[in-house]
């Protein structure tokens, strides 16, 4: 259930460096607000965003934020921007900070309870009379596709999903600079046995195979490396799981040079499957 819901109100100088960077519709024809939510007895900080065209019934998507720790999270920027152009696509969007960040209660598991948070919005769409609850959506970005493929062990619940630039195997013993910080970041909590319960890849056996994936990497990924995605794929072919893999010529990690081709993919994919 809401606990609290309040619009974000940005500065004019920041909406229109949103309305440059996105969309005009990402702040013109949406509503973004600031929440928190109840997820197994917790208090979790989040964002919802919707059309301002209320009298109609929407798809939901949850969005999944990347980085770990306040690393990453969203702030009412991003939020207006990220969320702000998918709700403007005609979508309820949801978004979780996960427990223990940006001032929600417990613990960031990174990829363990902490999938309840994003499993935990989907019981919100009850109170909004313009969600059609029966359709909804997954995205992630970074660890926020970590949480995307882990998500989909977990339940058929979506129709379709996009990953960009996700983590689908974490190495305990990795080299890679940004894994390497990671498991930093959480110190001796992050033991080998939890690195290879977070890493999808060692059961695809679970992965539900109705759900549509769009999986997108840069080629010049130096945090997240594409072979990630590429190895997914093959697990993905394997499976006979429906998906897609787009590969960005000298993309980074954000796949910032690329957006404009990138929103185009996204777009097309959750109407194909969402709107049908």
């Amino acid at each position: 259930m809401f606990i609290e819901r309040k619009k974000i109100l940005l500065p004019e100088i920041q909406q229109k460096m949103l309305k440059s960077a996105w969309s005009n519709e990402s702040v013109d024809s949406v509503i973004v607000q600031r929440m928190s939510y109840l997820s197994d007895g917790l208090k979790v900080n989040g964002y919802l965003a919707y059309p301002k065209d209320t009298n109609n019934k929407y798809p939901c998507i949850i969005f999944c934020r990347g980085g770990f720790g306040n690393a990453g999270a969203l702030d009412d920027f991003y939020a207006q921007g990220i969320l702000g152009q998918l709700a403007g696509w005609g979508y309820v969007v949801f978004a979780t900070q996960y427990r223990g960040n940006a001032g929600s209660k417990g613990k960031d598991e990174f990829g363990g309870k902490d999938i309840n948070d994003i499993l935990n919005l989907i019981d919100l769409a009850d109170e909004l009379e313009f969600a059609d609850k029966n359709v909804w959506g997954i995205e992630g970005w970074s660890r926020g596709g970590m949480m995307v493929y882990l998500t989909l062990l977990r339940t058929d619940k979506f129709k379709a999903a996009i990953s960009s630039g996700g983590i689908s195997t974490i190495n305990f013993s990795s080299e890679n600079k940004f894994l390497k910080n990671l498991l930093k970041h959480y110190g001796g909590n992050l033991t080998e046995k939890l690195c290879y319960e977070r890493s999808v890849i060692n059961f695809m056996d679970n992965f539900h195979k109705t759900t549509p994936l769009l999986i997108l990497h840069g080629t010049n990924d130096k945090r997240v490396p594409p072979e990630q995605s590429l190895q997914l794929s093959l697990k993905l072919l394997k499976y006979n799981i429906p998906h897609r893999l787009v590969l960005f010529e000298n993309g980074d990690h954000f796949l910032r040079s690329h957006k404009k081709e990138v929103d185009e993919l996204r777009k097309k994919w959750f109407s194909k499957y969402l709107k049908c």
